[in-house]
């Protein structure tokens, strides 16, 4: 099984938890004399074979994340982890853009003027240049993904 197939495999498994999650929350409580809609046993032990699944699955994603290398020679761990900060870099610096370049529209001379603390130009440059970053490294991920047999 390739990387990205047990990426996917992985995502599928999480959202059937969830849906196991929504299910036992249903069954959780009923009215005396009722029956759940569910067998609450039966729910938990799909639950729990489910998440050992995902369990397996996430140490070998790991190992696998691990043990291969890119292109420039840094292991798919270090570049989850780089495009990971990129990311969140990214998005305090646009959100920064975002406040800073608010336009406040002013009805009198006696209302506060706000101005901007920083250089919006130079730091939407970075905005950009981070996400280009980021795109380029997030390629080189998901080629790797499909491109590595997932480990044991």
């Amino acid at each position: 099984m390739k990387l990205a197939e047990a990426l996917i495999l992985r995502a599928d498994s999480q959202k059937r938890v969830e849906q196991l999650r929504q299910r036992l929350t249903r069954a959780a409580r009923v009215q005396e004399g009722e029956n759940p809609p569910e067998n609450p046993q039966e729910l938990m032990a799909e639950l729990d074979q489910i998440i050992n699944e995902i369990t397996t699955l996430i140490k070998r994603i790991n190992k696998t994340n691990a043990h291969t290398n890119l292109a420039d020679n840094i292991t798919l761990a270090d570049a989850l982890a780089n495009r990971d900060t990129l990311l969140l870099k990214g998005n305090v610096y646009n959100d920064l853009v975002e406040t800073a370049a608010y336009r406040q529209e002013r009805y009198s001379l006696s209302e506060i003027k706000f101005v901007s603390s920083v250089n919006v130009a130079l730091i939407q440059a970075q905005v950009n240049q981070l996400s280009r970053q980021y795109r380029e490294l997030d390629t080189k991920i998901q080629e790797a993904n499909w491109k590595t047999e997932l480990l044991d």
